[in-house]
């Protein structure tokens, strides 16, 4: 292996910090910039170039002789700024039942078990019957559900599986 006096790659005797103040350390490949600064500062150069040449096309008449012109794609510097965002209600008075409706879910209480009546909160258990029910009586055999398990099992097997039938073959 060679040393580093013979390649000629020899580590800074202390770290240079980036010449843009941002805290980082800088090398002097990279004009003693960070690599984030030195990015930043190749982009605003490429930036500059672009905007002087179709700052020239322009006022020396910019057109090529076939008509068309060169589009280049640059980065875009666009600053936000705080969106207002308002709520607006609106309230129909012309249908008294639709409004009847909403203060009846309004005004519903508490979920509670369908069974017990116990309170469940976010902890109640929604069965295919369409009810609500505590931990207790979560199970079809508890609550004397009406929902048709074994149809249900039945057709989604069927439906799964399709009858394969075999083509009848002639006899010799």
């Amino acid at each position: 292996m060679e040393s580093h006096d013979e390649t000629g790659c020899q580590a800074p005797e202390h770290p240079i910090l980036c010449i843009n103040n941002c805290g980082f350390f800088g090398r002097a490949a990279t004009m003693n910039m960070c690599s984030k600064c030195y990015k930043d500062m190749l982009l605003k150069q490429e930036q500059d170039k672009l905007a002087a040449s179709s700052v020239e096309n322009i006022v020396n008449g910019g057109s090529t002789g076939n008509g068309k012109q060169v589009v280049t794609a640059g980065v875009v510097d666009v600053k936000v700024g705080t969106v207002e965002v308002k709520k607006v209600s609106a309230q129909i008075s012309g249908d008294s039942s639709s409004g009847e409706s909403l203060e009846n879910k309004a005004k519903t209480g508490p979920s509670r078990c369908a069974t017990c009546r116990k309170r469940v909160g976010l902890t109640g258990f929604s069965c295919k019957c369409g009810n609500l029910f505590c931990a207790m009586h979560r199970y079809s055999d508890k609550h004397d559900c009406p929902f048709d398990y074994k149809t249900v099992g039945q057709e989604a097997i069927a439906k799964a599986n399709p009858v394969i039938k075999a083509d009848k073959l002639d006899k010799i």
